[in-house]
């Protein structure tokens, strides 16, 4: 070998070596380094070196937020199956890195070992609606638990979020059935007062009516009589010898024909046997007469 090739060869290595020294790590990373097999240290982020060939990188460690789903299948206490979903929020403790690695298997296993036993012991001491309403205390539970027992292989749990409850099919059907009859019944209610109270409306609008008509009648039959007693009245002054049942007569029986000459003329008139013999005529003078004479008396002042 000449003194060229012999050179090449040793810059070769040395770069080799040089290359196989320097090692980088990412920031919020931390590097696992081995040596023959034994834990020698943690690299922190940035350049590192370690003995080529002797050293080695055996895992790189993210110290990053991770989220793991977990899905449980447990029974509440009024015996419904439910499925519930856990987003579990957990990471490595910086200073932990270690441990993370050589003390678990593997941590998601366990992570959701531990998540299915504390779900699976607290959910069946509630029934479903306290599980919906109360699913922050699940997930309160599960973080506790799960930090308290996670915290010895390096890790920390940050948060716990029960992001979803379904129960069985069968149940859900029910439960918006329920929802359903409810919503009904308040509208059956609400339309039922809406009709109560359109009956008093219109019963104290026909009262009303009523009321109204009655005022009328009253002032159209004391117009009347003011019309006859005055009519009564124009008689006595101008044609002496008449008596106020003479002139009474006279005006009523005038009235009389002609209202049988109005039904006679108006439009859509029927045939109408009335009679009309003196003693008939009387009779219905006399009845005007009385009727008369009784609204006069009640029409007085103090009546």
């Amino acid at each position: 070998m000449d003194e060229a090739t012999f050179y090449t060869v040793i810059t070769f290595i040395i770069v080799i070596l040089l290359l196989a020294s320097f090692f980088t790590v990412k920031q919020q990373t931390r590097a696992i380094i081995e040596r023959f097999g034994r834990y020698v240290r943690t690299a922190s982020p940035g350049l590192n070196m370690k003995i080529p060939f002797i050293d080695r990188i055996v895992m790189r460690v993210s110290l990053r937020v991770q989220q793991l789903i977990v899905e449980v299948d447990t029974k509440t206490k009024d015996n419904v199956f439910v499925k519930i979903l856990i987003a579990v929020q957990f990471r490595v403790l910086q200073g932990s890195e270690a441990d993370s690695y050589y003390k678990l298997q593997d941590h998601v296993e366990q992570i959701k070992s531990y998540v299915l036993d504390v779900v699976r012991a607290k959910v069946p001491r509630m029934d479903l609606d306290e599980v919906f309403e109360k699913k922050d205390d699940v997930g309160l539970s599960v973080k506790s638990e799960l930090d308290a027992s996670m915290r010895g292989y390096g890790f920390e749990i940050p948060n716990a979020l029960v992001t979803d409850i379904d129960p069985d099919e069968k149940v859900k059907q029910a439960m918006n059935e329920i929802q359903a009859q409810q919503r009904l019944q308040v509208a059956a209610n609400a339309k039922g007062e809406a009709n109560k109270v359109l009956v008093v409306k219109n019963a104290e609008a026909e009262a009303e009516s009523k009321r109204l008509q009655g005022e009328g009648i009253a002032k159209q039959r004391r117009a009347i009589i003011d019309g006859l007693r005055d009519s009564v009245d124009a008689f006595k002054e101008r044609i002496e010898g008449l008596s106020a049942a003479d002139v009474l007569n006279l005006v009523l029986l005038t009235q009389y024909f002609d209202t049988l000459k109005d039904i006679g003329v108006s439009a859509g008139s029927k045939v109408i046997l009335t009679p009309h013999s003196p003693g008939a005529l009387s009779d219905i003078a006399g009845e005007l007469r009385n009727a008369v004479l009784t609204g006069n008396e009640m029409s007085k002042p103090g009546k």
